[in-house]
């Protein structure tokens, strides 16, 4: 230990005048062993740019995401009291022997946000916070506080008793109190109001005693139906449709009402509240598909009346600062938004606006000034909403913490995929860590450091083939170096179409009355800059069919699945397979199901038991019972083909596929799902790797296996290259030329040159986002706008394939 003799500190032989507390530069991680990895040994660079590739399943979020980030914010969790840590999610310590120089993680993912009706853009940035404090300072007429501009606020008032103390004594006065808020009291602050259909609710034709209920649930026999049948309320053998008034306000309307029906005390309340609070309330995704379908049915959702679909009361709407309301501006398009709000100069509330426009110039900076601030959260792509999480970040205070983020550039134009590096590299020289998950060489060029993971997915990867700088990169060898350069030219020939689908007037979002007709029995691409109106044009004519052609879409939603569902149960592989099992030794399907049961007594079919430690992270532990395997003893007796069910689920997809094509465990149905888990390029996933454990890229073409299945002549797919390498485009641009050759026709969403380059027509959206977008700005072959080079997208197309 060196001792500085001018400034006493001590410097633990490192160069002379150096801190001991400046030697902490690395995040060192060793012997990480998560999913995938295997012991996986590494040094990531502090305050520098480092990214993360890999082919698709090589274990790179595993390592980030999984082992890094996971243990920052479970040691961050530590630090709080017992108590509180009760009310936070259990982080279990990740498989590693050490992770040395940790920083605080603040992990930027593409987790939807939350569909809450209550959630919009301008509530999940603090834009409506500043606006609403705004306006309550310079609106005329003054109305209130901020609240009176919160659409989450009801406006409340009351009368009362109160006590209070004086001079010794105590004194009963009354008081009265009222709070303004800002939400329409109609649709209670959701902009939209339900309308119960109900022709879909009863058929009137019926006495209640014929069953005339056709809700869901509602069966005649059953509790619910002797809830309306037995309450005397009205005849039960009467036809619905000749109850008097007042006998149908009570079956429809009536207000809760306890009373006796069946000899039972019960709560008896109308038919229209009752099914609003028990179905109405919960969230459409997470209904059953029965209840769901009777809900899309019995639903109608419209703008509500009152407030015109902006949320706010009328008092709220009626305070104006320049002429515009705060719905006014809610509504406006961001970039427009952030024009305003420069213009304005009233010196008592400077620093507020400084803030504000500082974050709507954020918005723009990010590449999302074409979203407005009452846009549902729960709307945005997994992309928008990842860029709406960064404009938290950008403007923090917050230095030497350690940035996480998914494939960041996921729904940007290449045009856009620039600003998304320059941000990058902005927090980056705040002095954080950013770390970073991503396919696309232009933003691995800008990285300071790179790790590279493989060789291959699943098994086959899990290990680091490569760290170094970029240059060093091009140069290694490894799948992405020498990937990196590649560059998809454009077709010589293409595809004649077999047919049109006319689109005719399409005006969904910002789609100004477009007209396009696009071609079938080819590879068409639809591109242009994020917010030109894409989506919104394929979904928006195309979701629900067209011109009588069955349509397959394949979006970017996430798939749901627990920890017990896996590909085999997903794809529905596993009935096949049950059934085969059953067959061959003649016993029951049920017995080969995890779930059902075959089911291990000891974990209940998990294969692993939770034990809850209370104070500490919950520990899972391998089943003694069973081994992991998920299956009771007496199960793993039966055999297939020589292998028990447990072997069957551990085996890989390409030997599953070998093993149910031939011989004694010969199964057709099974190998058809098999073959299309190959064919999208999954052949190294287990048929029992939990789905909880997939990456994004995986989810996504799994999903496009299901749907391969399906009998449709036009496939949508949404940008299928997200969480793709550059290795595994090519696979999907084969199966793409598969699909089309097969006599389907294919529609794909995309960003990618080389999906762009290799399609047979595209449709260019633009020329901007938002209200500058919304228009055909160009239709042809990929080598009449490389040629044209008249849009953004044929500029960086034809740089990309080097014309």
């Amino acid at each position: 230990m060196n001792t500085d003799t001018r400034t006493g500190l001590r410097t633990s032989g490192q160069p002379s005048g150096r801190h001991i507390a400046d030697s902490h530069d690395v995040i060192r991680v060793h012997g990480a062993r998560v999913n995938n990895l295997k012991d996986v040994s590494i040094e990531i660079p502090k305050r520098r740019l480092t990214v993360f590739t890999g082919v698709s399943g090589s274990g790179k979020s595993s390592l980030v995401f999984g082992t890094i980030a996971a243990e920052s914010q479970r040691l961050i969790n530590e630090t709080y009291s017992a108590f509180v840590q009760g009310f936070m999610p259990t982080l279990a310590r990740p498989e590693v022997d050490v992770l040395e120089g940790l920083t605080t993680a603040i992990i930027v993912d593409q987790q939807r946000m939350g569909a809450d009706p209550r959630s919009t853009v301008g509530t999940a940035t603090d834009a409506n916070a500043l606006l609403r404090i705004l306006f309550s300072r310079l609106g005329t007429p003054h109305i209130g506080s901020p609240k009176a501009f919160s659409f989450n606020v009801p406006s409340l008032s009351g009368a009362g008793a109160v006590t209070v103390e004086r001079g010794g004594k105590k004194v009963k006065e009354r008081r009265e109190f009222s709070i303004t808020g800002g939400m329409c009291p109609r649709c209670e602050g959701r902009g939209q109001v339900t309308d119960l259909d109900p022709v879909q609710l009863f058929d009137a034709a019926k006495s209640l005693a014929e069953g005339a209920l056709t809700v869901p649930g509602y069966k005649a026999g059953g509790w619910n139906h002797r809830l309306y049948s037995e309450s005397g309320l009205y005849p039960a053998d009467k036809p619905i449709r000749d109850f008097t008034e007042t006998e149908l306000h009570d079956f429809l309307h009536r207000e809760p009402t306890r009373m006796k029906i069946a000899g039972i005390n019960m709560t008896y309340e109308g038919l229209i509240p009752r099914i609003r609070k028990s179905m109405l309330a919960k969230d459409r995704e997470a209904m059953q598909p029965h209840i769901r379908e009777f809900v899309d049915r019995a639903v109608a959702f419209t703008d509500c009346p009152e407030c015109g679909g902006t949320r706010l009361s009328a008092a709220a709407r009626s305070s104006r600062i320049d002429g515009r309301s705060i719905a006014d501006a809610c509504a406006a398009q961001i970039s427009d938004l952030a024009a305003w709000v420069g213009g304005l100069d009233e010196p008592s509330v400077a620093p507020l606006l400084a803030t504000l426009r500082q974050t709507l110039d954020s918005f723009v900076e990010i590449g999302l000034g074409y979203l407005s601030l009452d846009r549902p959260a729960g709307t945005l792509s997994g992309g928008e909403a990842q860029r709406v999480k960064m404009i938290r970040h950008l403007g923090s205070s917050l230095t030497d913490t350690t940035y996480v983020f998914d494939e960041p550039t996921t729904g940007l134009h290449p045009h856009d995929i620039q600003r998304m590096n320059d941000l990058l590299l902005r927090l980056r020289d705040k002095g954080n860590t950013v770390l970073v998950v991503e396919h696309k060489p232009e933003v691995v060029a800008i990285a300071d450091h790179v790790v590279d993971l493989g060789p291959g997915a699943g098994t086959a990867g899990g290990t680091v083939c490569f760290e170094g700088d970029v240059e060093a990169l091009r140069g290694s060898g490894t799948v992405t170096g020498r990937h990196f350069d590649d560059r998809a030219g454009v077709k010589e020939t293409v595809r004649e179409p077999t047919g049109r689908l006319e689109i005719r007037g399409a005006h969904t979002h910002n789609l100004r009355d477009v007209d396009v007709d696009v071609p079938l029995g080819v590879l068409c691409a639809v591109t242009g800059v994020a917010g030109s109106g894409k989506s919104s044009l394929v979904h928006g004519s195309l979701g629900g069919g067209a011109a009588g052609v069955e349509v397959v879409t394949v979006d970017q939603s996430p798939i749901r699945g627990s920890r017990r569902s896996n590909p085999a149960t997903y794809t529905g592989l596993l009935d096949p397979i049950r059934k085969a099992f059953a067959k061959a030794n003649g016993v029951k399907p049920a017995l080969f199901s995890a779930n059902s049961e075959g089911a291990c007594p000891t974990c209940n079919g998990a294969g692993v038991v939770y034990t809850d430690l209370a104070v500490m992270a919950g520990v899972a532990v391998t089943c003694e019972e069973c081994e992991g395997k998920r299956f009771d003893a007496s199960v793993l007796e039966y055999r297939l083909g020589g292998r028990d069910i447990s072997e069957v689920l551990a085996m890989p997809v390409t030997e599953a596929e070998e093993f149910f094509g031939a011989g004694q465990a010969r199964t057709p149905a099974a190998h058809r799902v098999l073959g299309r888990l190959a064919d999208v390029g999954l052949g190294y996933l287990t048929l029992g790797q939990p789905l909880t454990t997939l990456s994004g890229g995986e989810r996504q073409r799994l999903k496009l296996a299901t749907h391969m299945a399906e009998q449709g002549g036009v496939y949508v797919l949404d940008e299928p290259t997200a969480g793709l390498h550059l290795a595994d485009v090519e696979q999907l641009l084969g199966l793409l030329d598969r699909l089309v050759d097969s006599g389907k026709s294919v529609i794909v969403i995309e960003h990618h040159q080389a999906v762009m380059a290799h399609s047979d027509w595209i449709i260019d959206l633009g020329p901007g986002a938002g209200h500058d977008g919304g228009r055909v700005v160009f239709e042809g072959t990929p080598a009449d706008l490389v040629a044209a080079r008249s849009t953004l997208t044929g500029e960086h197309l034809a740089a990309y394939v080097g014309a």
